[in-house]
């Protein structure tokens, strides 16, 4: 529910809350949490207290908010000696409730009330307390409004109640605690699994041979694939877990921030000989909101509370308010405009005699109705109706509305900004390309590959060596540079194999035995596992690996060990990374190392073919890698371990120096080779952006990937078309660079614009108008290189810039930005994992579901909108017009012509369920809605609901309420009750026909709505017998004088219904029959 879980430490027992864990200090407290058990990683015959995490906490300041940690400082923890503790921190329980208990109803009416017409409302109702100004009885204004609050009420009510009862299982989480005697006082083995770690902690110590944990970091950072994490090596080497407490040691962590791919620490033990100082990074961290996958694992807390890393990333979306929501309410502002103008007209007309303010008071009250109240509660169900049909659609199964508010946006959209990896794309990896330079093996040559592999280990050339030295001195030189390729890309990667068991092998014979069939790769990028998996399937097998080595297996089925010394693992800033192994046969040391072509061709020596054949595959739609490697001495090695290892102790500027030293070896590296790894389309990606094309809608991908691989996936996905020209954007970094390169982008006309966010960003600083006014006029638009905040950035710009509606689509964690800034957010539940989805106004499983959910339910959910919006306004007008009416001919007299009951029966019972109805009305079938997108693009205007339409509308109730009003003075003869029961029925049976008028598919609740509507009319007249005289209505000039007023006033409109369709028929009635 992306409650990111700031968990509560729940001590249990009254009687475990005494004695000496009972302090305000820093005490020294164990916890035990069930690790998450996953089938495809482990076998579920394991005992679940063979798998937990156990952490060392230290107590919270309960009293947080009063003790002045409004600023975030670094800390010293120390095992063992609360004592010493030197700060206070914050209590780590969340809560995402917007009100209390005390706050609910006082800040529910407020958020309501502080709005313009709410308020006028409340006005409204309150004024019928001071007797001149009342007009009726006193519930004829607070029902209305009653109802509405009520109904928001509870839904703000059931809101509240599913946040409480999320927070209060995540804070009501009991871990078992360890006491400083090391005794578990109470087990945890019947207690739910899936239990996530509760607070930011250093990892000190695990039970898992070899020596390290996985970690799921889905919650937390998008990304599906299980992350490696190394204990402290001190703390790991020692006998037990209670010597944790035995020893005199302490962790510096730096102050809380929002980075979550970097730490700087250290961890110190001062009672060794000598003292023992070991540098803290990313890898010996367990952040709150992420899993333990596997073992045991020990940690001491250094964040709670608001200091967790997962609680200081979590930002506040902003509150989407709806294009239609913004127009109904300038509509609004309209009639209240009109409603001052007639009242101040009535007063004129008697030429302000008397006490002519409080006439004008009257005459508001009076004409209220032409600002309907009931307009809001109609608009807000509706949408959740249409909400439902989301969720219920078959077609797209899994569909989830997160943003009930904003349904009819969908509708409307004029630029639709997406991902490419893992949206368009499915972001499973598969092998295509080795580049060696001279030689390249593609996908139909991999037996090549593997013979060269098998030759390399078995040596059977031998006896041809003296037939042909020639060709075998080639076919060695070929062999042995496809054998380093192999073995280094079986070497530089983070994949650990992990053995489950398969019904026959357990899992501890099938990692004794390096079972085939038991092995499972796991990563935190899919590339790599395609790498590995592709190794192993030319002969080169990846069988163990622990914190300290690793094992390769050859086709002959002799094991290679490997020591790793050091490992540099990816970033996004350094997009590479690199490992230094020790073979342990011969004793070599190399470093290996492998990245983008941008940064490896620096580092890689001179050769002239790398920029060429990485431009090649990438047009081909491959993710290029580089690989090269390095021998070194073990006179070097020393030196830049000692040169690293003092670097990581820093604690200013530790990344710096770092990077500086690690830079030291990345010179003169011998270019090993190239791969080539596709990403493979969805599903549908193809025939979903044509949709979309055809639906006036403008597509942008926004992607972090490199300009070549973008835009060949642009081709291919066809977001460009084959007849459409693509213009490159250079590269610049100065504002003269951007001025020439946009004069030649000008003189293009109808091409495709492609340009990396680095050129991008120069030119939103210099040209950002000039810029966004030619990029609109592109037909689609590829933005590479992008960084998260850049692809928000452009959905901020396209909206100031052009005014239209965008939606933005991603899957991963980097996309929330773009999606909480876009006019409507789609995630797609992908393998980066659910935050974008969790962050997204709507939620969808594929990309292919798109289609429908934009021209189908965005489509109906618009036009029943603004057809339900503009018949409550008619609804309104008509009785406020035959007010006016009733008004003028008995000389502007503020009195009212229906009182009581009758005037809220009117928008109740009487016109509600007909009038609700039309939310169910569609044009055309969804198959034909599917079938022509060109039908979403008569919408991109809005038309449906325009000042045209409005106007219209506004036309037909004047009418309609003259005809009624007039009709009914004229016809009725002696007694005024007999002019308020002709008026009021033929208004009601008018409202009716006009729902049926406006009808374009009958739904059988439809014709149930207004039959039951009918049938409740006739039925409460028996109770009505103080408005209207009940034996009048049974008499035949009743009858036939409500009837002639009533077709009167509806069938000139149908005849002019008729006539439109005939002549100028809309669009959709040519696919209707």
């Amino acid at each position: 529910e992306g409650t990111k879980g700031c968990v509560r430490f729940h001590k249990g027992t009254a009687a475990l809350a005494r004695g000496r864990e009972e302090t305000p200090y820093l005490a020294a407290i164990f916890y035990q949490i069930t690790a998450l058990y996953t089938t495809t990683r482990f076998p579920l015959n394991r005992t679940f207290n063979e798998n937990k995490l156990i952490l060392v906490a230290f107590r919270c300041c309960p009293w947080s908010r009063c003790c002045g940690m409004g600023d975030f400082r670094p800390r010293t923890v120390w095992l063992g000696h609360p004592e010493k503790r030197e700060q206070r921190y914050p209590r780590n329980v969340i809560n995402n409730q917007k009100y209390n208990f005390f706050t609910f109803l006082p800040g529910v009416l407020f958020n309501q009330f502080k709005y313009f017409f709410n308020l006028y409302f409340l006005l409204l109702a309150c004024s019928q307390f001071v007797n001149e100004l009342r007009l009726g009885a006193l519930y004829t204004y607070w029902v209305p409004l009653g109802f509405v609050l009520i109904i928001t009420i509870v839904r703000e009510a059931v809101e509240e109640i599913r946040c409480f009862l999320r927070d209060k299982e995540v804070n009501s989480q009991i871990y078992s605690k360890l006491s400083t005697r090391g005794e578990l006082l109470f087990s945890l083995e019947d207690y739910a699994a899936n239990q996530r770690v509760p607070a930011d902690m250093i990892f000190l110590r695990t039970s898992e041979r070899n020596g390290s944990c996985f970690l799921r970091t889905d919650q937390l950072d998008g990304e599906t694939d299980w992350k490696l994490r190394l204990p402290v090596a001190c703390t790991q080497r020692l006998p037990t877990a209670a010597d944790l407490l035995q020893i005199r040691s302490y962790v510096y962590a730096e102050e809380p921030n929002i980075d979550i791919h970097n730490f700087i620490g250290t961890f110190t033990r001062e009672d060794g000989d000598p003292p023992v100082n070991e540098s803290l990074s990313i890898e010996n961290t367990l952040w709150a909101s992420t899993v333990i996958a596997s073992g045991t694992v020990i940690g001491v807390v250094i964040y709670t509370g608001k200091e967790l890393r997962s609680v200081m990333n979590t930002s506040n979306p902003r509150h989407k308010i709806g294009l239609f929501d913004l127009e109904v309410n300038c509509l609004t502002k309209i009639l209240f405009g009109a409603l001052v103008v007639v009242s101040l007209v009535m007063v004129a007309l008697q030429h302000f005699a008397g006490r002519w303010y409080l006439q004008i008071f009257r005459f508001l009250l009076l004409f209220s109705n032409i600002v309907p109240i009931s307009l809001r509660v109609n608009l807000d169900m509706g949408k959740m109706v249409f909400s439902w049909m989301i969720k219920k659609d078959s077609k797209i199964p899994g569909t989830v509305v997160r943003a009930s508010t904003i349904p009819e946006q969908l509708g409307r959209i004029s630029y639709l900004l997406t991902d490419k990896t893992g949206t368009l794309t499915q972001n499973e990896m598969v092998f295509r390309r080795l580049h060696l330079g001279t030689v390249a093996y593609g996908m139909d040559s991999m037996d090549e590959v593997q013979s060269h592999v098998f030759s390399a280990y078995t040596q059977v050339n031998k006896h041809n060596s003296s037939r042909a030295p020639a060709t075998t001195k080639v076919r060695k030189t070929i062999s042995s540079r496809v054998h380093e390729a192999v073995k280094a890309i079986a070497l530089v990667h983070n994949v650990t194999p992990v053995y489950e068991a398969n019904g026959v092998t357990d899992q501890a014979e099938a990692e004794q035995h390096y079972e085939d069939t038991c092995r499972v790769y796991q990563a935190s990028s899919p590339d790599e596992v395609s790498l590995v998996q592709w190794t192993e399937s030319v002969g080169l097998t990846l069988v163990g690996r622990d914190q300290s080595s690793m094992q390769l297996r050859t086709p002959s089925g002799q094991i290679l060990n490997f020591t790793i010394l050091q490992i540099f693992p990816f970033t996004y800033e350094s997009k590479r990374m690199g490992i230094i192994v020790r073979d342990e046969s011969t004793g070599e040391i190399t470093f290996y190392m492998k990245g983008a072509d941008v940064v490896m061709s620096g580092i890689v020596q001179y050769n002239d073919w790398l920029e060429e054949e990485c431009g090649n595959m990438a047009r081909e739609g491959l993710r290029v890698l580089v690989v090269a490697k390095k021998s070194l001495t073990e006179e070097q090695y020393q030196d830049f371990e000692a040169r690293y290892v003092q670097a990581k102790l820093s604690v200013h500027d530790r990344s710096l120096k770092v990077a500086t030293v690690i830079e030291s070896l990345e010179m003169e590296m011998e270019l090993l080779c190239l791969t080539g790894v596709e990403d493979q389309l969805q599903a549908d990606v193809r025939p979903t952006l044509e949709i979309l094309r055809n639906a006036g809608i403008k597509v942008w991908m926004l992607t972090g990937d490199k300009l070549e691989t973008a835009t060949c996936t642009a081709k291919n996905a066809h977001l460009v078309t084959r007849n459409q020209d693509i213009h490159v954007f250079r590269p610049v970094t100065t504002r003269s660079e951007a001025h020439l390169e946009l004069n030649a982008f000008r003189r293009k006309h109808d091409c495709a614009l492609v340009i990396s966010g680095d050129s991008l960003e120069v030119c939103l600083k210099f040209y950002e108008y000039e810029f966004m006014e030619l990029a609109c006029q592109c037909p689609a638009v590829v933005c590479c290189r992008c960084a998260p905040t850049q692809k928000a950035q452009i959905v901020r710009l396209l909206q100031e810039r052009t005014g239209k509606l965008t939606c933005a689509v991603g899957d991963g964690g980097n996309d929330v930005s773009m999606i909480q800034e876009a006019d409507c957010g789609v995630g797609v539940e992908g393998k980066e994992g659910k935050q974008a989805s969790l962050a997204a106004d709507f939620s969808v499983t594929q990309f292919k579901h798109l289609g429908r959910l934009l021209m189908v339910h965005g489509r109906n959910s618009y036009k029943r909108s603004a057809a339900l919006s503009q018949f409550v306004i008619h609804r309104s007008l008509c009785i406020s017009t035959m007010q006016a009416v009733f008004s003028s001919v008995f000389y502007f007299a503020s009195v009212p012509l229906y009182q009581g009951f009758l005037i809220i029966g009117y928008s109740t019972i009487y016109t509600m369920f007909p009038v609700f109805s039309l939310v169910l009305d569609k044009d055309v079938k969804s198959e034909v809605a599917m079938l022509y997108p060109e039908l979403y693009k008569d919408l991109l205007k809005g038309r449906p609901l325009s000042f045209k339409t409005f106007l219209i509308w506004v036309l037909i109730s004047i009418y309609q309420g003259n005809i009624i009003m007039y009709g009914a003075l004229l016809l009725f003869e002696s007694e005024f009750v007999h002019i308020v029961a002709i008026s009021f029925t033929s208004l009601i049976l008018t409202e009716l026909l006009m729902v049926a008028l406006t009808i374009q598919t009958w739904h059988w609740l439809m014709i149930v709505a207004e039959l039951l509507s009918l049938a409740c009319y006739i039925a409460s007249l028996v109770f009505l017998h103080e408005f209207i005289d009940v034996y009048f209505i049974a008499t035949l000039s009743f009858i036939w004088k409500v009837t002639v007023i009533t077709l009167v006033s509806c069938l000139p409109l149908y005849i002019l219904k008729y006539l439109r369709r005939r002549f100028s028929p809309p669009s959709y009635s040519k696919l209707t029959s």
